[in-house]
């Protein structure tokens, strides 16, 4: 008797442990698939490409990032599914386009000249007519400095950043609007643009030929 009721006890603790494992993997399955939505790729597949092209720890990749390594590991096994800090996802995407350029096996000097250079970037919302009151856009400070909207240009069809962008809009509305900058076609130099107007009887976009 007492076997059998510890052959049962058994049955069920192990049925309810492979429906708990099942569960957990049903439900890192689906986070993959909704990074590959968001990003083109689960994380964790790109960050494994990243650390092997340059041969570091994903530690010393997430010190790059400016994440903290807890948190670039739970995002790479889909434990977590978004990014949150647009300035993190343009370190990301910076660094993913300058591997590519990169020596099949690059020095270990030049790969530490790149994660200073990543690490550094600094990011600032660009892109759109300025706006009124404190949601108005901040400029770029440094010149020929690529923006977080410019970034994701280079690795994503408009279409699929405003798929992302309409995706995040209600969680993270920061980052979404980065996307929908990034979605909008680059203004044509020399073209003015909806700040242009006179404003108080001055043009903020002087004439040809004169000056401010």
């Amino acid at each position: 008797m007492t076997a059998v009721i510890g052959g049962a006890i058994g049955g069920v603790a192990g049925g309810v442990a492979g429906g708990v494992t099942g569960g957990t993997a049903g439900r890192i399955a689906a986070n993959r698939e909704r990074q590959r939505e968001l990003y083109g790729a689960p994380l964790g597949d790109r960050v494994r490409a990243l650390t092997a092209a340059l041969r570091v720890s994903q530690a010393r990749l997430a010190k790059a990032l400016g994440l903290s390594p807890a948190m670039l590991s739970q995002l790479a096994s889909a434990r977590r599914v978004k990014i949150g800090d647009p300035a993190v996802l343009a370190r990301l995407l910076l660094l993913d386009q300058r591997c590519r350029a990169l020596p099949e096996r690059p020095g270990a000097r030049a790969v530490e000249a790149l994660l200073a250079e990543v690490a550094a970037a600094r990011w600032h919302w660009s892109g759109g007519a300025p706006s009124p009151g404190p949601g108005r856009p901040l400029r770029r400070v440094a010149p020929r400095t690529p923006s977080a909207a410019d970034a994701l240009r280079t690795v994503a069809e408009p279409a699929r950043l405003a798929a992302a962008a309409a995706a995040l809009g209600t969680a993270f509305p920061e980052l979404a609007e980065v996307l929908r900058q990034a979605a909008a076609r680059p203004r044509a130099a020399g073209r003015p643009g909806p700040g242009s107007r006179r404003r108080g009887g001055v043009s903020s976009t002087p004439p040809p030929g004169t000056s401010r």
